[in-house]
């Protein structure tokens, strides 16, 4: 007799949420399978990565990390055009750095105006994402969603003390919402079915698990992410059957390790190529364990995940 390799028996299946309009639209979700296992089941859109522009010029990037944009870097609009022109991007992600209340602190309707600039130049779905600070997001993502109708960009990042209103505005301008919670299963679920409740349709929620640096909680958001995405297709948890966003560009790249110098630390060795290989290892941790989008900063990384996915899904 032959010998067969067990294979598990999915039940459920993620469901697909498109990000953007016309021809350069983004679908993510589908999978009916555990990442990349293609011998088991199908990855009908295979994981994206979205390159992070921030909506102002960053103050304490590592040197290394403003090389490949120094010549945009204080300007978002030529920022993200490059991203898309030179690096071939078909995923941008608006980070609104300059609203947060503990830092710039800029009136809303300023930060809301390079929202606009950036959406209106350029030819690949937006994601934004915002302060993290529940009060300033409900009346800053509000007017995002505002001049922002009709491109349905993805939103967040939602929380359960803010979603009824930034999930409304979603609703009223056909949004996608990224629902956030901090790594936690239940938590996650709990929120799901809250935006649920407000009436967000399921094919415009992505979830944001929360996540940490590579050796700074990336392995606790790993396993929250892998319970996931084992609920949604072999225990048919509906409500955990969504598509998954990681902003890991902000958490790798604020890392002590991507910030000391070889002259520092020399055993760490070269900090460009350091930094790069600890922002591709930590984005393919979280692709194994289900993430569909990753917010990135540096094109060589973002090169080394591209050639992997490639590898695994062809």
């Amino acid at each position: 007799m032959a010998f067969e390799i067990p294979r598990v028996k999915y039940t459920g299946r993620i469901k697909d949420v498109t990000i953007g309009v016309g021809p350069a639209a983004v679908k993510i979700g589908g999978e009916g399978c555990y990442p990349f296992y293609l011998f088991e089941g199908e990855m009908p859109n295979i994981p994206k990565v979205a390159f992070e522009v921030w909506d102002c010029e960053p103050e304490d990037w590592q040197e290394w990390a403003i090389e490949p944009f120094i010549d945009v870097i204080k300007n978002p609009v030529a920022w993200a055009r490059k991203c898309i022109d030179v690096y071939g991007a078909k995923l941008i992600a608006l980070q609104l750095k300059s609203a947060d209340p503990n830092g710039m602190n800029k009136d809303t309707e300023e930060v809301v105006g390079v929202v606009k600039d950036v959406s209106n130049n350029i030819n690949v779905p937006l994601i934004v994402w915002g302060t993290s600070n529940d009060e300033k997001d409900i009346e800053l993502l509000r007017r995002v969603a505002e001049v922002c109708e009709g491109k349905n960009i993805a939103l967040g990042p939602v929380s359960e003390k803010n979603y009824k209103q930034i999930g409304a505005m979603a609703i009223g301008y056909n949004h996608v919402v990224m629902a956030s919670s901090p790594i936690d299963v239940n938590l996650a679920k709990q929120l799901n079915i809250l935006l649920g409740n407000l009436g967000v349709p399921d094919e415009r929620i992505i979830i944001d698990p929360t996540t940490g640096g590579l050796g700074y909680g990336i392995e606790y958001t790993y396993s929250v992410m892998e319970r996931d995405r084992m609920a949604a297709l072999t225990q048919e948890d509906v409500k955990l059957q969504y598509p998954v966003i990681c902003n890991i560009a902000n958490e790798v790249w604020k890392a002590r390790e991507t910030r000391l110098t070889k002259d520092e630390d020399p055993k760490l060795g070269d900090e460009r190529k350091r930094s790069v290989l600890m922002e591709a290892i930590a984005s393919m941790t979280l692709l194994i364990a289900g993430a569909d989008v990753l917010i990135m900063r540096h094109p060589d990384s973002i090169a080394l995940i591209d050639e992997m996915i490639a590898t695994l899904t062809t």
